[in-house]
């Protein structure tokens, strides 16, 4: 039902209405044609020629420029030179079905290239125009809102600028930006963006960023430039058409003079078979064929939350044969969580816990939000501490006000094996943590162990599935991370993945990754967009993961996934071999219909009827099977996992 939906709309443009309506009524005198039937002169000459006019001033204006700069490999001129031949030859059913037809392919590959940006043309359509500030009785143009200006959105209202809630709580719609299908709950002090929709809370969000510079005006900025990054197809198609047409115009020249020339032949006849020559050998298909391919594959990509930043990275992600992650907030979640407390000397699990929180109180570390949070979340209160002390790169200390024993250390077992000994099986408890990927924390009362807590970054749960998919698809994945070796050896395991490179730097993870692209070609990287963006760079294509609201992701990466669907991987590699295999058989398809044509023409044999339904034919082909991309799912990933959609 939607893809009737989708061509509906082609339907209600009155231009194209008013195509199919001459093209209705030219099509019975071309096929009385056929049988010498024509219309009185009279009558022929003002109905075709004004149709001529009214549908091929464009192509007229455009022949007219080139001929006068010289450029000879112009459609344009080609169609001209027939159309004016076929008027020579009062071939007026002709002349009218080669502009009419020619000018619905054109109508439908504008249609490709505006499906593929309706969604943002819609969007950027609905976002408000102005924003009521807060402390202003009428609202302001959201051009001349400031960074810290306060904005009110009232319940069921788009939020018009990125910014920050410092107000209110409410679920926010996000699909236009990530694609993700669900609202997220946001409160204050979390990050809101332009163009999503704000549910049924109150709230006053602070600036900061200006309507320029927000996530949404990148992003329709990234998909409308996107055309100008053309692929290598169509680069090669392009430049194929610069020597193909005028190889053409003077083989037809040919085809005339030496016939009529030289063997004293019919002009007339010859002409024709230079006109249908003309007409045949317009490389109409092939170079419609890949821009509205890629067109329609970035319009695809777009509407589940990702951003294609041009023609080239569509084909590129087909031809991937290797994959490279990032291991931290990549393959995992990035958010440390207390995983396992393991209490030693007669301690419970919410005695280490409440200590634990309590001295880490004092803490910024990620490793301490950790802490604190979990003892949130069992409602421990946690202990107070005074003399707070941080031995940098080691741990902490502190005297509690409420154990019996005051001094405490909290730490990594190097740390606390200076202070005091420890026990063999606090040491296995350490090591086996470790074997596992978790980072541990180890705290001590006085001249006894207190317990042991384990801290894991989570696995994101479809990390496995989709290595699972790439291996099928026969890519091989692999981990280039600047964590430790036990850590990325226990994510690899749990993912499948078979060869991992640990301890990098940002620079070693380029080197690594130029070795990979040595021996494998093509070679993705993905990344969370912030220290990986030299890896995002050298990698054939660079993918950022929940690139939303990052600048960094957003600029150095050639896809950049705005929410954390790592389906969306497989997905796009799937895309883009379908759009390579599109654009083959457009290509084999218009070279071969071209070459029976060229063929006969050569021989003699064509018709010039025939020619003009073989080449504006094979166009329409092209271009429907170039929009079916617009509807594509994949076969493998898609079945794995459900992907968002606007």
């Amino acid at each position: 039902m939607k893809s009737i939906e989708k061509y509906y709309a082609l339907f209600q443009n009155n231009k194209f209405k008013f195509l199919i309506l001459s093209f209705l009524i030219v099509l019975p005198f071309e096929i009385l044609s056929f049988f010498s039937i024509h219309l009185p002169f009279w009558i022929e000459l003002p109905l075709f020629l004004s149709l001529i006019i009214i549908f091929g001033k464009d192509v007229f204006r455009s022949a007219i420029q080139s001929l006068f700069s010289l450029n000879f490999a112009n459609i344009n001129l080609l169609m001209t030179i027939a159309i004016i031949g076929a008027i020579y030859l009062h071939e007026f059913e002709e002349a009218v079905i080669i502009v009419v037809l020619f000018a619905l392919g054109n109508a439908l590959e504008e249609f490709g290239i505006e499906r593929s940006q309706t969604a943002l043309k819609e969007l950027v359509d609905s976002t408000p125009k102005s924003a009521q500030v807060k402390g202003r009785n009428e609202k302001t143009p959201i051009g001349k809102i400031e960074i810290g200006n306060i904005v009110i959105i009232k319940p069921g209202n788009q939020i018009p600028l990125d910014g920050k809630i410092i107000k209110g709580n409410s679920l926010i719609d996000e699909a236009t930006i990530t694609g993700e299908p669900l609202p997220k709950s946001k409160h204050e002090g979390d990050i809101v963006f332009a163009g999503t929709m704000n549910g049924n809370g109150y709230l006053e969000i602070e600036v900061t960023k200006t309507v320029r510079d927000s996530t949404l005006s990148k992003i329709i900025d990234l998909t409308y430039s996107s055309a100008e990054k053309k692929s290598h197809s169509q680069k090669f198609i392009e430049k194929f058409a610069q020597y193909y047409t005028p190889a053409v115009i003077l083989i037809s020249f040919l085809v005339v003079i030496i016939p009529v020339g030289l063997l004293q032949q019919p002009f007339t006849s010859w002409f024709t078979q230079a006109l249908t020559l003309l007409i045949i050998s317009c490389p109409c298909a092939l170079v419609v064929s890949t821009p509205i391919t890629i067109f329609s594959a970035i319009g695809n990509a777009t509407k589940r939350g990702v951003i294609i930043k041009g023609g080239r990275f569509v084909e590129e992600l087909g031809k991937l044969r290797a994959i490279a992650f990032d291991k931290t907030r990549t393959l995992t979640k990035g958010e440390p969580i207390v995983s396992n407390i393991v209490p030693f000397n007669g301690f419970t699990q919410k005695e280490v816990l409440a200590c634990a929180s309590g001295i880490e109180l004092f803490s910024e570390h990620p490793l301490a939000q950790s802490i604190i949070a979990e003892s949130k979340k069992h409602k421990l209160n946690p202990h107070q501490f005074d003399n707070f002390e941080t031995i940098a790169g080691k741990g902490l200390k502190g005297d509690c006000l409420v154990c019996t024993d005051k001094h405490h250390c909290m730490g990594n077992l190097k740390f606390i094996t200076e202070e005091q000994a420890v026990e063999d099986e606090v040491v296995k408890q350490v090591e086996e943590f470790e074997k596992e990927g978790k980072t541990t924390v180890v705290m001590s009362e006085n001249k006894k162990i207190v317990g042991v807590i384990g801290i894991s970054d989570d696995i994101r749960k479809e990390s496995k599935t989709m290595i699972t998919t790439l291996q099928h698809m026969k890519v091989k994945p692999i981990i280039l991370t600047g964590d430790n070796e036990s850590s990325a050896s226990y994510v690899a395991k749990q993912t499948g993945i078979k060869q991992i490179k640990a301890g990098l730097l940002p620079n070693e993870k380029v080197t690594e990754l130029s070795k990979l692209i040595s021996q494998y070609k093509h070679v993705g990287m993905v990344g969370d967009g912030l220290n990986d963006a030299p890896s995002l760079v050298t990698a054939s294509v660079g993918i950022a993961m929940g690139a939303i609201g990052s600048d960094v992701a957003i600029e150095n990466a050639d896809v950049a996934l705005m929410n954390n669907n790592m389906m969306l991987i497989p997905y796009l590699i799937e895309l883009g071999k379908k759009s390579i295999q599109t654009i083959r058989i457009n290509t084999s398809a218009a070279i071969g219909v071209k070459l029976i044509f060229l063929t006969l023409a050569l021989m003699g044999k064509s018709s010039l009827a025939l020619a003009i339904f073989a080449d504006v034919g094979i166009t329409i082909v092209v271009v429907l099977n170039s929009l079916r991309l617009f509807r594509y799912t994949s076969s493998s990933s898609m079945n794995q996992q459900p992907l968002p959609s606007l």
